[in-house]
């Protein structure tokens, strides 16, 4: 963007500036520490000149928004348009105390639902299940029959609110009670929006939640990608999610890079099942981490959209512009709030959405200051949910398109980030001898991805213990005497009491023969490699559990154990 006279003349500027300003400062004053780096320990310079961006192509590396290769936005007005999705996230006890908090969300502007659910429902367990004692409604909310789900969504249009779901190894079988809720509502399903986690490869890279093995796993994640495409062409059946890898302890580039090649893994499994990438590509959806440095993230936002773009139209061959188009959902770093001085926590949320709404998200849940003590309590709900309305009318964030495009600093850091991300994605096709889905299915295999996380985790946590991560209330700036008059919300364990008289009084009442039938049919579909949605839609209508449903994949496949060593 700058001739090579005018980046000469810089250059001598610059070297000018430092012998008669910056020496001189130095020698009396010093910086603050030795070393200027980011939270993922990716070095940043003192000063960014256009020399620093001499290599950007204009057109071919930025662009404008809405247009290849979308590093500045995947729409051209973006928040001007109109803003982002509002999503906090919902969930705890029964289906009753949920859709309280849900209508009590919209009723304070929320504009989308997102639903948390209890271990049990995540890992495809019923309610009464002996493993589920002491978990019921815990950390989400119970969800064993679509009974639960009526109850949910009671009182809400399904076909006027966009809801997440937030769940991996039982996701089908929520998709099929929430299609067969449409079905109950009158709402066509072609109108239903929202987007499905159902992620499973960065649960066995990061979280950890699974049931079935990883190769028949994908093969239940491209059974939704299909059905998606034809029959809820609104709803995203795939969230790729770097999210959970970031909790997990990595860096930055190793978020990026690792969720953008399990995404490229589904577009292989998809295409290998014979669908076209223009059919399903615009469904998919990716779910990114917003962490502490402000730059960082922004650059990282910014860097996946253009390597996403480049890989989808280079290796993949998508025509249509809206498959090269990533469009995501952001979280701000659960791993960043401390349970001392919580209302800290405000101030790092506000950061960490404000580099989600200058790296152009599509969607934003911002955490609540309480939640390292405790689910979220209703005003800390309400904090959260006013710091996305503050930033989004207040700041003037939101009125500007890519407001840090051409930063010096953002532009080096973007390219940086990529440069990185890149070489982690040819690594993990090389393992795989060309194809990213083996490359991952390998490394997941072979601890590759553990040890890269523990690695950087690691070496984060040293930081932190030295003093050299600062993390105010914690290592510095901490309290002799905390102040405990914050009012948590607590789950009482009579919740798991009305959870197993609903459950029982749904067995009650339908029809176990033909529930047998239905789980019999999808065993059957599961035999003769068919697509198993509309089994599983068939059986949720009748009542049948989720852990009869998943019980179904677990006798075919078996439960996985994870072996791999991280030696």
């Amino acid at each position: 963007m700058f001739d090579d006279e005018d980046l000469r003349e810089i250059r001598e500027s610059r070297e000018e500036w430092e012998a008669s300003s910056l020496e001189p400062t130095l020698d009396a004053y010093g910086e603050r520490k030795d070393r200027f780096a980011t939270v993922s320990n990716l070095g940043v310079d003192r000063l960014y000149t256009p020399n620093d961006v001499a290599d950007i192509d204009y057109d071919e590396s930025l662009g404008f928004p809405g247009e290849y290769p979308y590093t500045r936005g995947v729409y051209p007005t973006m928040y001007r348009g109109r803003t982002w999705t509002m999503r906090q996230f919902a969930g705890f006890g029964t289906a009753t105390e949920t859709n309280e908090r849900f209508q009590y969300l919209i009723d304070e502007g929320q504009t989308g639902l997102s639903t948390a659910f209890d271990m049990p429902s995540l890992m495809g367990l019923d309610s009464d299940d002996p493993m589920s004692a002491g978990e019921v409604g815990k950390e989400g909310v119970a969800v064993d029959t679509l009974r639960d789900m009526e109850v949910l969504f009671e009182g809400i249009d399904i076909g006027e609110v966009s809801t997440s779901f937030t769940i991996n190894p039982s996701a089908p079988v929520i998709y099929a009670m929430y299609v067969a809720l449409a079905d109950r509502q009158g709402v066509p399903r072609e109108e239903i929006r929202g987007t499905l986690q159902n992620d499973m490869l960065k649960e066995f890279i990061a979280q950890k939640e699974w049931v079935i093995p990883p190769e028949p796993s994908i093969d239940l994640v491209t059974d939704t990608i299909e059905f998606a495409a034809t029959e809820t062409p609104k709803l995203s059946p795939v969230s790729i999610s770097g999210y959970h890898i970031r909790e997990a302890g990595s860096t930055a580039v190793q978020e990026l890079a690792f969720t953008l090649a399990d995404g490229f893994a589904y577009v292989e499994a998809a295409m290998d099942r014979g669908l076209d990438v223009d059919d399903f590509a615009p469904q998919l959806s990716f779910f990114f981490n917003s962490h502490n440095s402000l730059f960082e993230e922004v650059a990282k936002f910014r860097a996946a959209r253009r390597i996403y773009a480049q890989v989808m139209d280079e290796r993949y061959d998508a025509e249509d512009p809206r498959s090269k188009q990533l469009k995501f959902h952001t979280q701000t770093a659960g791993q960043s709030l401390t349970a001392q001085q919580p209302l800290n926590n405000v101030v790092r949320v506000t950061i960490q959405a404000l580099a989600g709404v200058l790296g152009g998200t599509q969607s934003l849940h911002t955490n609540s200051y309480d939640e390292a003590l405790a689910l979220p309590s209703e005003d800390a709900v309400r904090v959260a949910l006013r710091t996305q309305q503050i930033i989004a009318e207040e700041s003037g964030a939101a009125d500007i398109v890519d407001p840090l495009g051409g930063s010096f600093a953002i532009e080096s850091l973007t390219d940086e980030v990529e440069a990185e991300a890149t070489e982690y994605i040819d690594e993990i096709a090389e393992m795989g001898k060309g194809s990213i889905r083996e490359g991952v299915l390998r490394g997941i295999e072979g601890g590759y991805f553990h040890r890269e996380i523990q690695d950087a985790s690691y070496e984060y946590q040293e930081r932190v213990e030295t003093g050299e991560e600062v993390v105010v209330g914690l290592n510095k700036y901490s309290m002799d005497e905390e102040d405990d008059r914050l009012e948590l919300l607590h789950v009482g364990e009579e919740i798991e009491d009305r959870q197993h008289d609903r459950l029982e009084e749904v067995r009650a009442e339908r029809d176990d023969a033909a529930v047998e039938e239905a789980l019999d049919a999808l065993d059957e579909a599961i035999e003769a490699g068919e697509n198993v949605m509309d089994p599983i839609i068939d059986a949720v209508k009748l009542y049948a559990t989720m852990g009869e449903v998943m019980a179904v994949f677990e006798d075919q496949y078996g439960a996985y154990q994870e072996t791999i060593g991280l030696a």
